[in-house]
């Protein structure tokens, strides 16, 4: 794991050498370990290295016998050894261990449809100085990140692997993207590949891009297909999951330092630890506990560590956003809503503690249909095809319009947001389930720019229009197959991503093996969706590996107390970095306040709402103000509230 960066441009070798050097000074924290560069008349590669396979040989950038061929790579890739011997066999000659090496040569025999052979997490640029070829490639699911941009003056184009290293150099115009801050308030996150600047961009998951005389050319390498009309046998589907899920996880032992897994007490990490147990002698495991008991899940992952056998280590917290603010607010160089990011730091600090290399579970809810959201998308599914269209548009609309929302009440008095749906089609009922702002309420909280912004890119209409080419599909099918090139790359994997290269720490997601996701997507819906029981083959295809209660357990998810921190001690946050003048370019204050003032009066819960315009008001002070607020009497203020226990061992 790694950060890459580099340019094209005339500029001299010097000046090239300086601005990446400048870059990679900003990505220290994704490759402690070593630095390298390599600039020629036409291009500059930078590389921070996390070193994890081939500690002494696998320095970058990396190159062929030649040097006409230069990798810089952020990844791994997990299939390098069986390529790398059928490559020898082709009378390649390789100079180090590394998976990176296997780029190069691969390269020289398939050049950009070598993407299509990888296995692996990854974000590369390769540079061809025979043909003057840059290529740019990114994994198919979007586990790493990669921005470019041809906005920065004297550059014709420039990459990186994060946003703060093109922002860093002279020129970076950041410009705010109105489309992108739009679809940041309704969803949490900015969807690939727009960003939160203008004319900056990601390079889309399953995608390659080559630039060569001014010219960009991009093209999907991968896709996920869906079966239209799914068949299938449920035990011959029980044993192929099996049989993927344990070469998937075998595959990322691989490394030359210590490595461990995190460990939530659900069945998608406990699988993978079981999984791992069987694989290897000694299994490391981390958990993250809290101290109150609605967040905590610890009892069910120290049933796993026993039963698994592994040496666990645990911390319980009193999760703060105090504590970990200036971590969340610069690891997110773009406004980033999912809460869940702050257990997920306090997980990645804790765990970096003991191994430089994590396995976790993240990707089976979305593969296997393991989200609550889907059981009950398919309950309105039904619910539409009983009622009659008229009714639903009509009548159902009306008293959805009109119901209250009484936030105050237990769950079965909540009935808006379900009636609101059935007068909906199916994509703008998952968009209404999606969405924090939306509609007339994102109309309210935004400012002057954005609502003009919004009269012609409306989030809603951008996100069922992704719905279209799966129209075809039945309805989890669509719902999933949005979820992979939205919610999944867009907010998961930048998640997880951000918060374990904070602190050096490679993750790895053996059920994002895109064989896995294959093979998932071609399973029926209802092996997967089984009444209101998500994941319902994958839990039978782990449940021998298990203890019995595991697999079959309420989803907690990885949550913190928002609702009552927006009614504590939230009050002077709060005003310090949303309820501030600077705040105008792209709210409105008097609708921020006005939700503030709701929720802590107990009639409405906005705890959402509240924590997207919160990271806003963080983003806009790190990154667009740096830090012009008073920060040295705010951060001895969350120092004297920080509360950081030590990691206790457990089990054996």
């Amino acid at each position: 794991m790694c950060g890459i960066a580099g340019l094209l441009s005339d500029a001299p070798e010097p000046v090239k050498c300086r601005w990446v050097e400048r870059m990679c000074a900003r990505l220290v924290h994704r490759g402690p370990d070593d630095s390298g560069i390599f600039v020629d008349p036409n291009v500059a590669l930078g590389h921070r290295r996390l070193s994890i396979i081939d500690l002494e040989g696998g320095a970058q950038p990396l190159a062929n016998e030649d040097g006409t061929i230069q990798v810089v790579f952020n990844g791994e890739i997990y299939n390098f050894q069986e390529l790398r011997a059928e490559l020898t066999d082709r009378g390649h000659h390789f100079r180090t261990r590394s998976d990176t090496e296997v780029l190069v040569h691969l390269y020289e025999e398939e050049a950009e449809q070598m993407v299509r052979r990888l296995n692996g997490m990854f974000a590369f640029a390769i540079w061809d100085q025979r043909s003057r070829t840059l290529l740019l490639a990114r994994d198919r699911l979007g586990k790493k990140p990669l921005y470019w941009t041809t906005a920065i003056p004297g550059i014709e184009f420039c990459f990186a692997s994060e946003l703060k290293a093109l922002a860093s150099l002279h020129g970076f115009p950041g410009h705010i993207n109105w489309q992108g801050l739009g679809n940041f308030l309704s969803l949490g996150y900015i969807p690939d590949p727009e960003t939160i600047y203008v004319d900056v961009w990601r390079l889309k998951p399953g995608h390659w891009m080559k630039v060569q005389n001014g010219r960009i050319v991009e093209r999907r390498y991968w896709s996920v297909e869906f079966a239209p009309f799914p068949e299938g046998d449920f035990q011959q589907a029980l044993e192929a999951i099996r049989e993927l899920a344990a070469d998937a996880v075998r595959r990322r032992l691989v490394s030359d330092v210590p490595l461990g897994a995190f460990l939530s007490g659900g069945v998608d990490s406990g699988a993978v630890v079981a999984t791992m147990r069987r694989l290897a002698s000694e299994v490391k495991t981390f958990s993250i506990g809290f101290t109150s008991k609605r967040y905590d899940e610890l009892e069910y992952a120290r049933a796993v560590a026993e039963f698994c056998r592994t040496e666990h280590r645990e911390q319980v917290v009193s999760p703060a956003v105090e504590d970990i603010l200036e971590q969340l607010a610069d690891s997110y160089d773009e406004p980033f809503g999912d809460s869940s990011a702050i257990p997920t730091l306090y997980l990645c600090r804790m765990t970096r503690q003991f191994v430089k290399v994590a396995l976790s579970g993240d990707g089976a809810d979305e593969a296997f249909a393991g989200y609550r959201r889907y059981a009950y998308a398919a309950l309105e599914e039904r619910l539409r095809h009983w009622l009659p269209t008229l009714l639903r548009e009509t009548a159902i609309r009306a008293l959805a319009k009109a119901y209250p929302k009484f936030d105050f009440l237990p769950q079965i008095f909540r009935a808006k947001t379900l009636l609101t749906n059935l007068a909906q089609d199916l994509a703008n009922a998952y968009f209404t389930t999606m969405s924090i702002f939306r509609d007339e309420g994102l109309q309210r909280i935004a400012g002057e720019a954005l609502r003009t912004a919004l009269r012609t890119a409306s989030p809603r209409n951008q996100f069922v229009d992704r719905f279209h080419k799966y129209r075809h599909l039945p309805p989890l099918s669509q719902i999933q197959a949005v979820d992979l090139e939205t919610y999944l790359p867009g907010d998961i994997l930048v998640k997880v991503d951000r918060a374990s290269m904070a602190f050096s720490l490679e993750c790895r997601c053996p059920w994002l093996d895109y064989r896995l996701v294959e093979l998932a997507a071609q399973l029926p819906p209802e092996f997967k969706l089984r009444g209101m029981t998500g994941k319902y083959v994958f839990k039978k295809a782990m449940e021998p590996l298990l203890p019995e209660a595991i697999p079959w357990r309420k989803k907690m998810g990885f949550a913190v107390p928002l609702e009552e921190w927006f009614r504590g001690h939230f009050d002077e946050l709060f005003h310090a970095f949303v309820l501030r003048p600077e705040m105008e370019e792209y709210i409105d204050l008097a609708e921020a306040k006005r939700l503030y003032q709701e929720h802590r009066s107990r009639l409405h819960n906005h705890d959402r709402r509240l924590w997207n315009l919160f990271m806003l008001g963080c983003w806009d002070a790190r990154h667009r103000r740096r830090w012009q607020l008073d920060q040295g009497a705010l951060r001895e203020q969350l120092r004297n509230r920080t509360r950081t226990p030590s990691p206790t061992s457990y089990g054996t």
